[in-house]
């Protein structure tokens, strides 16, 4: 076991690992999501400074930012038309998984509905070259693509088919990219539009995913990003033109996994993000024709949002780190040179929060893991909460947390480790947890414990610990199966009982977990035994659960069974449901609200004493 202090690399300056946190008390908005007009000339982008995340305008040389008027409704994604008339918005009503496509003018008129009626969810896969008409994927119990005129809103479908999802469609739209397939296993369809024939773009090599995939320039060649044939993720082209012919890998590496590319317009150029060990990202951008890549130093420790104005004059992207909220920033391609959407953001000072600490160590069966570790003021050992992301297959980066800020304001320790199942570190390990591995996931947080306890960081009897979504289905699992070993819990939005839940979730999120958790008719009795609530008599410990109200990913149900239960033996528990959110907190109070109650959970429960600030 070591511990490893790595320098952030970023072009900001780096910041030493300050112990005079961030007050808590202060909301701070977040700017994400960019979308360039075709010119380069302005941005719009999302941003929740008004209580939700809503659509921004700001023009790149000047002026501040414009809210468009889309409503009350949080927006998840944003593209402006490559004729620059239009705004197409991706609506969550009431927060919920279910979604919504809207366009409007970019001044704000002409606001309509294009897609998403009824229990039908929709999600943009982008526009065609003339600009007035998206290709879309609708989803209910089965996938549908199709393409939708922007003005008019008329459709013409492509393709149904179960776990079906449009990626790309040749200018003509004579030809579309289809992604087939559960989680962890995905693969690419070339769908000839005119005869419906389909076939698969890549052999099927029996491991792997296929998850991104676009049409180059000319129509005969796809680049996707794929571990089917290495490891860790990269990219390969195919050439449609020869196809007994094996792809070609464009990009990929040893110490860095794939985690995104952006083609540019006319698809000569695409830029990289590189996810390194530990979660921190590298930029580069890559000439598809030379095969020439270029690095471009990373304008803060997380990036994303990677997206190319029509022109291919600008690259924007979404930067963050530990005490940096996301904002957008904009990179000139041809020489690297990035800076900041917004010049009158307030800059961040060393005082602002506390950096983590990447830490190595090993599961019970040797397995390597790691982890970020946020230390209070003073020496350890410290009350010390275990963080435990969402997916599996996410990712604890070092990203922009103001829970972990203010958890080490109260003087807990935090460590937020990637147990097996987690993305950024392989194929082989993001499947670790499948099916019966899931017990190496649980079993990999008592690793944790037991070495935080080893290591002097966490004080015996007052470790705890928190997680949202799959996080949250972690926490009550490791409180049943090992109990002692902690002494509270937060469990936001988690799964109880696999049999509720692949019941009442969207049908086509359960037909696309049965990969990862098991299939509940014929992996029946290891769901029973992996659910939570079959061992709820084995949890002894204060536990407060969490949930939104109009979640239909992991159903609010599954929180208030557990309560009930909890209830029933006169265990301490508290049940906090968020009025108006589904599966993520997207307005700013209610994810406060949900920061604050665990806050003060684990403070109240883990004895701890406040840290002085300053």
């Amino acid at each position: 076991m070591s511990v490893r202090i790595e320098t952030p690399r970023t072009t900001r300056r780096a910041r030493p690992a300050s112990h005079r946190p961030v007050s808590p008390s202060v909301p701070t908005s977040e700017d994400f999501a960019p979308a360039p007009s075709p010119d380069g000339r302005r941005v719009a982008f999302l941003s929740d400074r008004a209580g939700t995340p809503g659509v921004w305008v700001c023009e790149v040389d000047a002026g501040a930012p414009v809210a468009l008027p889309v409503g009350d409704e949080p927006v998840l994604a944003l593209s402006w038309s490559p004729d620059g008339q239009w705004l197409a918005c991706v609506v969550a009503p009431g927060g919920a998984p279910r979604t919504e496509l809207w366009v409007l003018r970019p001044d704000g008129s002409r606001r309509h509905q294009v897609a998403g009626f009824g229990r039908r969810s929709a999600a943009l896969a982008g526009w065609l070259p003339d600009g007035a008409v998206l290709a879309v994927t609708e989803t209910d119990e089965r996938g549908r693509a199709l393409l939708v005129d922007a003005v008019t809103g008329r459709r013409r479908v492509l393709a149904e088919g179960d776990l079906l999802t449009l990626l790309d469609v040749t200018p003509d739209a004579g030809v579309a990219l289809l992604r087939r397939g559960p989680r962890n296993a995905r693969w690419l369809e070339l769908l000839d539009v005119a005869t419906g024939v389909r076939r698969r773009l890549l052999p099927d090599t029996g491991r792997g995913s296929t998850d991104q995939g676009w049409f180059g320039p000319d129509g005969t060649s796809v680049l996707a990003r794929t571990d089917a044939y290495s490891e860790l993720a990269a990219l390969v082209r195919v050439d449609l033109t020869r196809p007994d012919q094996p792809p070609t890998r464009l990009a990929g590496r040893p110490d860095a996994e794939l985690e995104h590319v952006t083609p540019s317009a006319d698809g000569q150029r695409g830029a990289l993000l590189w996810n390194t060990y530990g979660g921190r990202s590298e930029l580069s951008l890559l000439d598809f024709a030379s095969g020439v890549q270029r690095a471009v130093a990373a304008p803060g420790e997380v990036l994303g949002d990677a997206v190319f104005a029509a022109d291919g004059g600008l690259l924007c992207l979404s930067a963050q780190g530990p005490v940096r909220p996301r904002e957008v920033w904009l990179v000139d391609p041809s020489t690297g040179a990035s800076r900041p959407l917004r010049s009158d953001t307030a800059p961040q000072t060393d005082d602002a929060g506390v950096a983590p600490q990447l830490v190595d160590l090993r599961a019970r069966d040797g397995l390597p893991l790691s982890g970020w570790l946020y230390r209070p003021a003073g020496p350890g050992p410290w009350p010390t909460a275990i963080s435990l992301h969402g997916g599996p297959e996410a990712q604890e980066r070092p990203g922009y947390n103001p829970l972990f800020q203010a958890l080490v304001a109260q003087g807990i320790a935090v460590f937020a480790p990637n147990v097996r199942g987690s993305s950024g570190f392989g194929r082989s390990f993001v499947a670790a947890d499948n099916l019966a591995g899931r017990y190496g996931a649980i079993a990999d947080v008592a690793a944790c414990a037991d070495y935080l306890v080893d290591a002097g960081v966490a004080r015996p009897g007052q470790l705890g610990c928190l997680g949202r979504s799959y996080g949250g289905y972690l926490v009550l699992a490791v409180l049943v199966n090992f109990p002692g070993l902690f002494a509270a819990g937060v469990a936001e939005c988690g799964i109880s009982d696999f049999r509720t839940f692949f019941a009442g979730t969207e049908p086509w999120i359960a037909a696309a977990a049965v990969s990862k958790y098991g299939d509940p008719q014929r992996d029946a009795d290891l769901l029973r035994d992996l659910s939570p609530l079959t061992h709820v008599d084995r949890l002894d410990v204060p536990v407060l659960l969490i949930h939104g109200a109009n979640d239909t990913n992991v159903p609010a149900g599954e929180s208030a069974q557990v309560a009930e239960a909890l209830a029933a033996r006169g265990v301490p528990h508290g049940h906090l449901v968020l009025d108006g959110e589904g599966h993520d907190f997207l307005a700013r109070a209610n994810a406060e609200a949900a920061r604050t109650a665990t806050t003060a959970w684990l403070t109240r429960h883990l004895a701890a004493t406040a840290t002085v600030v300053g």
